[in-house]
């Protein structure tokens, strides 16, 4: 029987107060600016994760107002012809974000393709700058996964500052990013990975787990301090269900407050990048409108024609 005490934490309310926030802003940008926020998704072939992930994307940016996007390229598309299209995307001024859906083909470098993207469209902040921002505290773009694996913490009211945090998994896009966000929180961080000696030692004394490491199971109740707080990032498909990468029903037992899967950081995540969206929309608008400024001619000059 699970543990009365345990709590679900589940992303889709939050992510309805999010949208609802984000449409009263499109509207306020529209307003301002004559066009919706823009954004543009470049996919390399398809597959069917990636095709539900995608429907999702612009499913919830047609709720809000946003324009949304496919530049799809073929399977067989270049490494050039990808870092075109990107760029091409950089200089329209009407696309205000650019997501490339991963993983891509492996015959194209994946540095390659990031580097091509402006920082200032790069709202799932896998770009160099964004993630040197990210790791200097300061203000850029944060990758949304990980964003919203935090963001669900906080939202529900869960503690962080001062408790003893571990993060299994260290990829630039998940583990890395919610690590230094749970720092910037002022929790205690270890990070977990492959190598990582006695994993389940680690597991056992943490205040608040995130996993994020794409192995069904990982996590089990058994390895859990109990009353801790879990927050699973993990999509994997096992026998046609998608599943975590915690065990769930022995982790409930132990748990004190943990996400589901589906229905817990996903639903975030999409709702957090459309926030981003705006954000970007709202800068790049702000620069076009400073940059216009300077190029006026002053009163002075235009009084000497």
């Amino acid at each position: 029987m699970a543990n009365p005490s345990a709590r679900l934490l589940e992303g889709a309310p939050i992510a309805d107060e999010i949208r609802a926030a984000v449409a009263e802003d499109v509207i306020s940008f529209k307003n301002t600016n004559g066009r919706p926020p823009g954004l543009a998704v470049v996919i390399v072939g398809r597959d069917a994760p990636s095709t539900v992930y995608l429907e999702r994307i612009l499913r919830g940016c047609a709720k809000v107002g946003i324009k949304a996007e496919f530049v799809e390229l073929e399977g067989e598309a270049t490494e050039r012809t990808v870092v075109s299209a990107i760029r091409q995307l950089n200089a329209d001024p009407t696309v205000d974000g650019v997501i490339v859906q991963m993983p891509l083909p492996p015959t194209i470098r994946l540095r390659e393709v990031v580097d091509a993207i402006d920082p200032a469209k790069d709202i799932d902040g896998i770009h160099p700058l964004n993630a040197g921002l990210l790791r200097l505290g300061y203000d850029g773009f944060l990758p949304a996964t990980a964003h919203a694996a935090v963001e669900i913490l906080r939202r529900s009211g869960i503690e962080i500052a001062g408790r003893d945090a571990v993060v299994i998994g260290r990829s630039a896009v998940v583990g890395m990013p919610a690590a230094f966000l749970l720092v910037r929180e002022d929790a205690t961080v270890t990070v977990c990975h492959s190598r990582t000696r006695d994993l389940a030692a680690q597991i056992r004394r943490a205040d608040i787990v995130i996993v994020a490491a794409g192995h069904p199971g990982l996590v089990r109740g058994a390895d859990l301090k109990p009353g801790a707080v879990v927050v699973d990032v993990g999509i994997n498909v096992v026998d046609g269900r998608i599943v975590g990468d915690v065990d769930f029903g022995s982790a409930v037992e132990v748990a004190s407050a943990i996400t589901p899967v589906p229905g817990g950081v996903g639903p975030l995540t999409n709702a957090l990048l459309l926030t981003h969206l705006v954000r970007a929309a709202e800068r790049q608008a702000t620069d076009r409108r400073i940059a216009a400024t300077k190029l006026e001619p002053t009163a002075a000059l235009q009084g000497d024609r």
